[in-house]
């Protein structure tokens, strides 16, 4: 791949992997991006199986537009990763990602239900941003995707999936399993869940690094 190492490829297969290995996305669903520099980034291709990901599958497009400079056909969801690192500079990975239980609140009115059950979401996500559904692929979705993601770390697209944008490979990956894990608590113990209290929220919002992004 032309001016970019075959080591920065290689690293980024290998995330994708470990993503898809953890079931964070099943089968060809889930993609990632990854930053180059201030005009490219790195992306997976459509149709690939994250799990099973190689640096074959991987593509290097223009950050401006999403066109492609390298490599083979890229995600329907292009558009989606090129305009969140457009409206986010200070992250360099995004993910998209269904993992189970957090997808099956992404099919229910999720207008009411509190994340902050765990102390990890407020700490290290803040407040969860929602897109409702539009076709996945579209620039309908990339654009609404985009515009939450400007002051949040994660969003759920309805009936789709899950979104985080994050410093690297590591925080992206945490960032899902720690919102997974809530989504599990709130679906397993449904009228019983009970949630942080609101102090121990902003407390833990202002002491972490979820910053400016919180959407609070």
């Amino acid at each position: 791949m032309k001016d970019v190492s075959d080591e920065l490829v290689s690293r980024f297969a290998q995330a994708c992997r470990e993503a898809g290995q953890r079931r964070l996305m099943r089968c060809s669903s889930g993609n990632m991006s990854q930053r180059v520099d201030g005009e490219r980034m790195l992306v997976t291709a459509t149709r690939c199986w994250m799990s099973r990901l190689t640096p074959e599958d991987v593509t290097l497009c223009r950050i401006a537009d999403g066109a492609v400079l390298s490599g083979p056909a890229p995600t329907v969801e292009i558009n989606l990763h090129a305009g969140i690192l457009r409206a986010r500079p200070d992250v360099d990975v995004v993910m998209h990602f269904q993992a189970p239980c957090a997808t099956t609140l992404a099919c229910r009115d999720t207008s009411r239900v509190n994340y902050f059950v765990i102390p990890e979401i407020a700490y290290y996500l803040g407040s969860i941003g929602h897109v409702p559904y539009l076709l996945p692929g579209s620039v309908e979705l990339a654009d609404a995707v985009a515009e939450t993601m400007r002051d949040h770390n994660l969003a759920i697209m309805a009936n789709h999936g899950q979104v985080t944008a994050a410093r690297d490979f590591d925080q992206a990956i945490q960032n899902a399993e720690f919102f997974e894990l809530a989504c599990q608590i709130i679906l397993q113990a449904g009228d019983n869940v009970i949630p942080l209290p609101d102090h121990a929220v902003e407390t833990l919002i202002a002491a972490g690094p979820s910053g400016s992004n919180t959407g609070v």
